[in-house]
């Protein structure tokens, strides 16, 4: 929808991309039906619940990950897990409603999506970060295979939610394809090079940033190492944009310095993202989304960088009066 959306503002605004009442992007793939903050945000917390309701996901053992961050399990049509969905879906929106009315400093989508996944630990009984005596950024022990230790020598591993779980990693990173620090770094730069190109020549902040999304339906499909990139070229979309202001001239030296800006900012988002998952998720039991935390730490910088004069502008990153 957002690509969709895209290259319907460029069609109809020769590159000038707005957000208006009839728009796609904001509308839809921003909006109520795909928005993070609404659809995943609430399927999160759906998964979250189900993972402690009997038969609604797959049992505590199935796989090495703790099943409740099983985002990509299909939870049906039981009526309290949609419920459940529902609820943190319109917690999302009002949220993003009022930090996007307020004018807060960062990506109103993204903050809601983090502040829902700490919502929906709370309220379901999960730890916020669960890492016990654990080094939170060490990884080695997911690389080494190494299982949680059962409680009094039994056979099961009492996961840090409170479900007991069978044979359950002790770290579990994200991505296993993407977290070793040189990659993540790498895979930042390369895309956040290609996510502020795209905003340089189409004066789109978020064209990038569908393209990325839209890559991980492969992921989805089962398609193994996908990098995923969509917490990269959104600041390096956005922050391009904000060096450059828009104009697609790709002769002029601004938008090399736009260029590079991207790059840095998208090895900057990658980079946090790994920090994030380190800390937020590996350890713990539920999905608590890397790349919306990014989002939001990256678009923030934007804007102090906007307010303190070093960029001209924050692009589409709301300021305060």
């Amino acid at each position: 929808m957002v690509i969709a959306g895209e290259a319907a503002n460029l069609v109809g605004a020769e590159g000038e991309v707005t957000l208006t009442a009839a728009n796609v992007t904001g509308n839809i793939g921003f909006g109520m039906f795909f928005g993070p903050h609404v659809a995943f945000a609430g399927g999160a917390a759906a998964a979250a619940y189900a993972a402690k309701k009997k038969g609604a996901m797959p049992e505590p053992g199935d796989g090495d990950y703790h099943p409740g961050k099983d985002i990509a399990y299909a939870l049906g049509t039981r009526p309290d897990v949609l419920a459940v969905g529902g609820i943190f879906g319109i917690i999302g929106m009002i949220g993003t409603l009022i930090s996007g009315g307020l004018a807060l400093p960062w990506d109103p989508i993204a903050i809601m999506v983090v502040v829902s996944a700490v919502l929906h630990r709370l309220a379901f009984g999960y730890p916020i970060v669960g890492a016990g005596d654990r080094n939170l950024l060490d990884m080695s022990p997911f690389e080494n295979e190494e299982m949680r230790a059962a409680p009094d020598g039994g056979a099961d591993v009492a996961a840090d939610g409170g479900v007991v779980a069978r044979d359950r990693l002790a770290v579990e990173p994200w991505l296993p394809h993407q977290y070793k620090w040189g990659n993540v770094a790498m895979i930042g730069l390369v895309a956040g090079l290609l996510g502020g190109f795209t905003a340089i020549t189409t004066g789109s902040p978020f064209l990038a940033f569908g393209i990325s999304a839209a890559s991980l339906t492969f992921l989805n499909l089962g398609v193994e190492q996908i990098p995923v990139t969509h917490h990269i070229t959104l600041p390096a979309s956005t922050a391009s944009l904000a060096v450059f202001g828009g104009q697609p001239e790709l002769a002029s030296m601004s938008a090399v310095i736009a260029l590079v800006v991207g790059g840095l900012f998208g090895v900057y988002g990658a980079l946090i993202g790994e920090v994030v998952q380190r800390v937020f998720y590996a350890h713990s039991d539920t999905h608590f989304d890397p790349p919306a935390a990014a989002i939001v730490v990256a678009t923030f910088t934007i804007a102090i960088l906007a307010i303190l004069g070093v960029f001209p502008g924050a692009s589409w990153v709301p300021l305060p009066l």
